[in-house]
This record gives C-alpha cells, sequence and structure tokens, in this order.
C-alpha cells in the first residue's frame, strides 16, 4: 500500500505532481494558474481492500458539484474548466481519500484549485487540515431510450429532473416546463444556458407557517408507525431548498414538530428526487440518491427511529447516482428500479433501466440476473409491492411519457408487462402513488409534460383493471411531485362506533394523505389533505 498515490497534471504540457501518497503528504492545496483550462486526476499503485477518492468541486456562493470518483475500475478524472460550472472563478476542487485500508489518522485531503495569475511558472502546494463535509458520488451507466408508444404533448430535447415552467409560452431546451411561472430553472439533471436569464415569478408561493412544513416538491413522506410519519428534503420557490429539511408528523391530531435537531448523527444533504423506505423490522429509514442543483448522490443514509441517530452507510458494490427513482422493500431488501443520472455532453442525462438491490445486513449493492420483458428506461414513474410483485406504472424519458403498468415477480425476478382493462390514466410522471387494500394500489395527479393533473385512479391487480375515482376532494387541486402514503384514521376515544367499524373492517380505517407538490402555476403546497380509503374505494 505504500505504492499507491494520486497525481494531478495541468494542462498538456504539465508534469505530473504526486498529491497523495499512503505514507506521504495526505492534505494539500493546488494554485492553478488562470491559463490552465484542464485538471486531470489519476492514481497509482495498488488500491487495497476499499479505498475510494471522491471529487467535488465548488466556489463562492456555490454548492458542491461532484465531479467524479476514483477507484480501482476508474483511476482517472478530468475537470475542464472551459465546460466547467464554475468557470474562470475562483474555485476549490474537494478530494477525499477513503479507506481503512489507508493507514494514518488522517484520511481526507483537499485540493484547492484557485486562479492564479497567468505568468505564474508553477503551482503551490500547501497544506491544509481536513475538515467535516457532506459527499457525493458522480457516475455513469448504460441506459439508452427504446421502442415506446406514448408522446407527451409537448417534445423536449433533453430530460429534466427538475421541472420548469414556460418561459413566454416556449419551452427552453432542457427544462421540463413546470411550476413557477416566468422563472427560469436551473435543473438538476440538464444543462442550462448561463447567459439566459428568466424573470422572477410574481406568482405568490404558498408557504407553511411556524406549525409546519414550508411549500416544497421532490421530498419524501415516510410512515413510521400507524400515527407517525417522517418528512424530509424537497425544494420550493425559486429552485430554493427548504431551510426546514425534517419535520415529524402526527397523524393523531394532524400536528407538525420540526425534526432536524431531534436525531444526531450526519443528516443528509438538502436533496430533492430521492427516496426514503422504512424497514419495519429495523425500525429504520433508508434514505438513497437524489440531487442537488448539478449535484448527484448514490449514498444512503439511515436513520434509526428507535435511537433517532443518523449513519451513512459505506457500502460496498456498484450503484450509480440516481434522482426520480423508485425505491422498494421486500424481505429486507431494496429494490431501485428506473431514474435519471448524469450523462456526459452531449446528451446531458439519460434514464436507467436498471434494477439495483441493496442488501443492508451486507451493506453492499448488487444487481440480480433477470429475465422477461422489462421496461423501457425511465424516471419520475412509480412502484409498489403487492402479492409478492413490484407493480411499475409511469414515468418518462424524454420526450416520451409513459401509462404502462410492469410487473417484476419477485419469486421468479421475471418482468412482464401487464395488460389492462379499463380506461388507464393519461401518461404521466411525477405522480403519487399508495396502496389502499391488499390488491390495489391508487394513482393520483403527476405532470404530462405540459401541465399538473388532479385526476385519480385506482388499480387492481387481481384482474388488472382501471377505475377512476370521481367526486373525491383529491381533485380540486393538480398538483406534481407531491408525497402520498396511508396511515391509521384517529379514533375517538371510546367510540362506541369507532370500534364497530374496527372490528367490521378487522383493524382501524384507514386514510389516505396527502402533501406538498406543485401546480404549474407557481405555487407550491404546505397543507395536508386527508381522504378516507374506505370512501375512495366504493
Amino acid at each position: 500500500m505504500d505504492d499507491f498515490s494520486v497525481y494531478a497534471v495541468l494542462g498538456v504540457n504539465d508534469p505530473p505532481r504526486r498529491l497523495i501518497s499512503a505514507a506521504g503528504t495526505r492534505q494539500c492545496s493546488l494554485a492553478v494558474p488562470a491559463h490552465v483550462h484542464e485538471v486531470v486526476l489519476f492514481s497509482h499503485g495498488p488500491w487495497g481492500s476499499h479505498p475510494a477518492v471522491t471529487v467535488e468541486l465548488s466556489g463562492d456562493d456555490r454548492g458542491a458539484i461532484a465531479v467524479g470518483t476514483l477507484t480501482r475500475h476508474q483511476k482517472c478524472l478530468l475537470w475542464d474548466r472551459r465546460e466547467g460550472e464554475m468557470g474562470r472563478n475562483s474555485c476549490t476542487l474537494t478530494v477525499t481519500l477513503e479507506g481503512e485500508s489507508l493507514v494514518g489518522a488522517v484520511n481526507k485531503v483537499r485540493l484547492k484549485v484557485t486562479d492564479a495569475p497567468s505568468n505564474s511558472a508553477t503551482a503551490a502546494l500547501v497544506g491544509e487540515p481536513p475538515r467535516k463535509r457532506k459527499r457525493g458520488q458522480a457516475g455513469e451507466q448504460n441506459g439508452h431510450p427504446t421502442g415506446q408508444e406514448n408522446v407527451c404533448p409537448n417534445p423536449f430535447s433533453s430530460h429534466s429532473s427538475t421541472p420548469s415552467r414556460k418561459v413566454r409560452g416556449k419551452a427552453q431546451r432542457g427544462q421540463a416546463c413546470l411550476f413557477t411561472q416566468g422563472e427560469e430553472k436551473t435543473t438538476a439533471c440538464g444543462p442550462q444556458n448561463p447567459r439566459v436569464k428568466g424573470k422572477q415569478s410574481k406568482t405568490p408561493t404558498q408557504t407553511g407557517n411556524l406549525d409546519g412544513p414550508s411549500g416544497r416538491w421532490g421530498q419524501t413522506l415516510c410512515p413510521i408507525d400507524p400515527q407517525t410519519a417522517i418528512l424530509i428534503g424537497g425544494q420550493g420557490s425559486r429552485m430554493n431548498f427548504c431551510k426546514d429539511p425534517m419535520w415529524k408528523l402526527c397523524a393523531e391530531d394532524m400536528s407538525w414538530v420540526p425534526a432536524e435537531t431531534l436525531a444526531e448523527g450526519p443528516t443528509p444533504e438538502a436533496r430533492i428526487g430521492h427516496t426514503a423506505t422504512f424497514d419495519p423490522e429495523s425500525k429504520r429509514i433508508f434514505v438513497f440518491g437524489g440531487s442537488k442543483n448539478k449535484k448527484w448522490f448514490n449514498d444512503v443514509h439511515i436513520l434509526d427511529t428507535q435511537s433517532w441517530r443518523w449513519t451513512m452507510v459505506e457500502a460496498q458494490g456498484k450503484v450509480p447516482p440516481l434522482a426520480y427513482h423508485s425505491c422498494s422493500l421486500f424481505r429486507g431488501e431494496l429494490f431501485v428500479l428506473g431514474g435519471v443520472f448524469p450523462r456526459p455532453h452531449p446528451e446531458p442525462d439519460g434514464c436507467s433501466d436498471a434494477l439495483y438491490i441493496f442488501n443492508p445486513e451486507m451493506a453492499i449493492w448488487y444487481q440480480p440476473i433477470v429475465n422477461g420483458d422489462r421496461p423501457a428506461p425511465r424516471s419520475g414513474h412509480s412502484a409498489c409491492v403487492l402479492q409478492g410483485k413490484i407493480f411499475m406504472f409511469g414515468g418518462w424519458d424524454t420526450p416520451v411519457c409513459f401509462n404502462d403498468v410492469h410487473a417484476l415477480d419477485l419469486g421468479l425476478m421475471e418482468f412482464s408487462a401487464v395488460r389492462t382493462s379499463g380506461r388507464p390514466p393519461s401518461p404521466r410522471s411525477w405522480h403519487g402513488c399508495a396502496v389502499v387494500s391488499g390488491s390495489k394500489f391508487l394513482v393520483h395527479g403527476g405532470y404530462n409534460g405540459d401541465a399538473a393533473l388532479s385526476d385519480t385512479f385506482i388499480f387492481n391487480t387481481e384482474n388488472s383493471s382501471w377505475s377512476s375515482v370521481t367526486g373525491s376532494q383529491l381533485s380540486a387541486v393538480p398538483r406534481a411531485g407531491h408525497s402520498i402514503i396511508t396511515m391509521a384514521k384517529p379514533s375517538k376515544q371510546g367510540s362506541a362506533a369507532d370500534e364497530e367499524q374496527e372490528e367490521m373492517s378487522e383493524g382501524p380505517a384507514q386514510m389516505l394523505l396527502v402533501f406538498g407538490g406543485g401546480d404549474n402555476e407557481g405555487s407550491f403546497f404546505s397543507h395536508l389533505t386527508t381522504v378516507l380509503v374506505d370512501d375512495l374505494l366504493r
């Protein structure tokens, strides 16, 4: 391991400079002359058991952007100033060396890249003490669009995971036209023209008060028991990530409690498009993936709801950074399907058709062998587990929007396209989905490429039929990027009617809770809408 080193090359005529070595320098800052347009990082020597070198780019008043990761399989990275987000301004490349097999108390290294005078002949190496930071990784994956039949009303030239509203009635390149009217959005997975600046929306944004979370979309709402749910993440107006990212919902009286300071340990960085999945056996919430501006995540954070402590998993195996994927729990493992991932220019992003499984006990990612009719690549879809199968609905891969249903048999590990009857929902993504019985799931709202939707449908897995729900208060407000969960209806203590109803239904009545989302007209919601599940099924 003494031979392991990481080197940097500044420009085509610069000799390699050793920055990190197992037995030598572990901390450094590298000043880069302004005329140098490229920085190459590469490793040399044996990697040992599991070290990795992650690289992030940050600058003044800008969030960190994942540049890439050096591993034993990818031993070289290139940062191009001419194509980088920071331009020629002062910026910092943060390089983190990980792995217990590298000896020494300090296992983090920082490489600062700042503009130096153009007549500088060399770059100075200066030691810098380590500090805590958030971590994200970028990667690539094969997930190219295949033959599809449902086309969005408005075709877009590139996919966008952060929806944006049309500007002057015309979709901008790399945008999906959702939410704030007249306001340009920098997408989480699509390039933007920095010279184009949209006007700020004058439409008032609906936000929460001191007693509840602010208005947002792209968050997760995760039930942890029949009367409690945890809200994580989200983004509000003007692309601002929520400063109140974590709340606890008590369904007994529909009250919110700020939960950001309730749990100890490193909390996940602000994000949207992630998933939060609760395991009732271990009483833990697993948060995976998501994006923040142009930063992508493939990290796994775990919240133990008994000790109220966050931990970040140092997982083995490979999984790409993903956002707007689905995550389903089955027999203690997490099944991640689809999603959007960063892809190099000229195609700025791509959708996945892959299945990744995370085993919490082994802390490892793996890809199983899957047969059958695999669904086309997509993101913004929904998935739920019923009768030993994962049912997958909707989503999109620009410019195509889907309304098909696929099922993954978890015993045979085989996909099949489900032939449905009844009038199906129109093609959509970023909709809400929830299981409402042992054989039925509900789909509500979403985005069809042009507008937010308010309709509601129920799918019966026993006969593969769709039915629409009319007359429900769910149809009052179009929304997309919202959260839908089911929880037990609070019963009045000592109520004979409630006790009789519970006996007849073999359990407490269930209610559907809808939170957040946007209406494609500049409003982001913070109120809760509740509907009895029995009323929807009737």
